[in-house]
């Protein structure tokens, strides 16, 4: 139990990192607080390659997601280092900060494709209003927010499956 309210609280903390420091010019605070939170996710895995296989699928995922939902106008992140509309590596933290709570915290989804849809659908524009209204995004209106339930209700499930798939052995 004591893992999972530490994975959470880390989650928390590093999603705050990331979206106040983009908000407030300071872009690589939430790479750095992914960076430690990831070695401790990694550290404390038992099995190290399904949970690196699933950061780098996620942060693949999320980099095309966001980079697609940006170019079709859904949602402006703030830029740093990659012109617009690529993602820029402050989301990307966030992906990966997603996933590596996917296995411990958020672990309750897995097996219930629903729930995640669900859980996505709701969680996923939620988190980007915050990130609106703490300043580091553009959300123009109430479209954008419906693709963002729509795209996350689609891809919370795929992570949850990715994250039980690189777990089986093989």
């Amino acid at each position: 139990m004591t893992k999972k309210i530490v994975n959470f609280t880390l989650f928390q903390v590093v999603w705050l990192a990331c979206v106040l420091g983009a908000a407030r010019g300071y872009p690589w605070l939430g790479p750095a607080a992914v960076t430690v939170f990831l070695a401790t996710a990694v550290a404390l895995s038992d099995n190290r390659r399904a949970e690196l296989q699933l950061l780098a699928a996620a942060a693949a995922l999320g980099f095309l997601f966001d980079t697609g939902m940006t170019a079709a106008g859904f949602f402006f992140p703030l830029p740093h280092l990659l012109p617009a509309p690529w993602s820029p590596p402050w989301m990307i933290a966030l992906w990966l900060n997603l996933a590596a709570a996917l296995n411990v915290s958020l672990a309750w989804l897995k097996g219930r494709h629903l729930l995640a849809a669900a859980f996505g659908a709701i969680g996923g524009p939620l988190a980007y209003t915050g990130g609106a209204k703490l300043g580091a995004v553009a959300i123009p209106g109430l479209y954008g927010i419906l693709a963002l339930a729509a795209g996350w209700a689609a891809i919370t499930p795929l992570l949850v499956w990715l994250a039980v798939f690189f777990r089986r052995e093989r």
